[in-house]
């Protein structure tokens, strides 16, 4: 026997359908240069025919609550539960909702009214909690929807469902979805960003885990890049000490030429991940130093933002580096701040929450606004679910709320959104959605649409079937739109 012989013989399915001109290999390859020739000079990357339509928003900024902000406290004013404070919400209330394990064997279900007033604010009348003044000053410029739905009734879960249309991780996240159809309008920072932050008491135990802005079984490339608020923004940019930028290009030359022959073999998505990876990279050392430097910012945009702004790594800073990353082209910024869980301490962490929160928020819609980029930017601000209108502890002396998704809120602003409007209401105890429900894949579909996308188009095809964010779920919220 010939060993070499032998050895040729012995192809692999994977050589042969990547050595094969019209295999899959070459197919994949074709697919990946159409997709370049089809972009034009408008988007880098993309699928064929995608946007669908004209667009009423080219980039998102998702503000993520995680914990679940009270919109009993925050957002929905009920009258009925001052009147009835301490009372049990009625049986025929509360029928057979699924709740968490936390509340399920509840025997009293005392009712806990707003613990602030609520104030109408703007020309619009939207009412606001008085913990969000600053949130109050943009009323006008925001639609309120007060009809969110979810089936999740535990964190992880319900991020999970909210940012990749699925309670079980692996699928991919929104900002993979929307990256993946729409590509990105700058080669010198990612398409997809993500930062996080929290409360400063760090009251808050949820995680932020990495399948939130994970591209699942997209190729790679689609997955966020997170930007850390210690050291560099984005691990090894930095070049190691004795490298210089030309001697960094020559390497990466010679590691692109090995990578680009593997890839004409092989047709790997995986291998074009890696060659993309590394151009980013290189391109980034120069970008991102100018992205993370404030020191040009005028002193009323960062008073605007509020005293924490030049602090690395809060939701201010934060904010303040996603209208920066718009404004270069980032077509999906998702900034997660953690600390709205006010299971026991809802009458001092609320008030905390909304301080470091608020103004950071509306400094954000009124930058976008003035510098002319509202339009084309969607801003959501949200949590996986809201608060129940019954109070957690000593029934006699609740000190917080559990998780509550059959009813709850969030806001948005620009991008193609109405202006001081309110979609959707709930019932007197905020229990029951009375009009207009939204639910989570509902939500989805909406902001694919405001981003040209016809949300049952953009799918991919894995185990035998075709997905999509929206499984095959999803209506667009027609309400909403401006």
């Amino acid at each position: 026997m010939d060993p070499l012989s032998e050895n040729i013989r012995r192809v692999t399915r994977r050589q042969l359908f990547g050595k094969t001109a019209t295999g899959l290999g070459a197919m994949a390859l074709n697919s990946l240069l159409s997709r370049q020739a089809h972009a034009g000079t408008a988007a880098e990357g993309g699928l064929p025919g995608f946007p669908n339509f004209a667009p009423k928003a080219k980039h998102v900024i998702y503000l993520w609550q995680g914990g679940g902000p009270s919109s009993i406290d925050l957002f929905d004013p009920k009258p009925t539960l001052e009147r009835m404070a301490l009372q049990d919400i009625p049986e025929s209330v509360r029928g057979t909702t699924r709740l968490s394990t936390m509340s399920s064997g509840n025997k009293k279900w005392p009712i806990v009214p707003a613990i602030q007033p609520f104030k109408k604010w703007g020309q619009c009348g939207t009412e606001i909690s008085t913990l969000l003044p600053y949130l109050g000053g943009i009323a006008d410029d925001i639609t309120m929807v007060r009809s969110m739905n979810t089936e999740a009734v535990n964190h992880a879960p319900g991020v999970t469902f909210f940012l990749t249309g699925s309670q079980v991780p692996g699928r991919p996240s929104m900002g993979a979805w929307t990256t993946y159809g729409l590509g990105c309008e700058t080669r010198d920072l990612p398409a997809f960003v993500v930062m996080t932050s929290s409360d400063r008491q760090k009251s808050c135990g949820q995680l932020f885990f990495d399948y939130y802005w994970g591209s699942g079984f997209l190729p790679s490339k689609y997955q966020g890049v997170r930007f850390r608020s210690n050291g560099d923004p984005v691990p090894y940019l930095t070049n190691p000490a004795g490298m210089d930028r030309a001697g960094r290009r020559l390497l990466l030359d010679d590691i692109q030429a090995i990578n680009q022959a593997h890839l004409n073999d092989y047709g790997d998505p995986e291998i074009d991940t890696r060659i993309s990876q590394y151009e980013m990279a290189y391109r980034m050392q120069a970008s991102v130093p100018d992205l993370t430097d404030l020191s040009k910012e005028p002193q009323h945009i960062l008073d605007l933002y509020g005293p924490d702004v030049m602090e690395k790594g809060s939701f201010a800073n934060n904010c303040l580096m996603a209208r920066k990353l718009v404004e270069r082209g980032t077509r999906f910024v998702q900034l997660m701040h953690g600390g709205w869980d006010q299971h026991g301490n809802l009458h001092t962490q609320l008030a905390v929450q909304c301080k470091d929160t608020d103004q950071a928020s509306a400094a954000l819609v009124q930058d976008l606004k003035q510098r002319g980029l509202l339009d084309d930017t969607l801003v959501i601000w949200g949590g996986e679910f809201g608060r129940t209108p019954f109070g957690q502890g000593d029934p006699a002396k609740p000190s917080g709320r559990d998780h509550f998704g059959r009813a709850f809120s969030l806001w948005m602003a620009g991008g193609g959104v109405k202006k001081g409007h309110v979609h959707g209401a709930t019932d007197d105890f905020g229990w029951n959605i009375a009009e207009g429900k939204v639910h989570v894949h509902d939500h989805q579909a909406t902001i694919m649409h405001l981003l040209g996308i016809d949300h049952t188009q953009l799918t991919h095809r894995y185990q035998g079937r075709q997905f999509r964010l929206t499984d095959v779920h999803g209506e667009v919220v027609a309400g909403v739109v401006a």
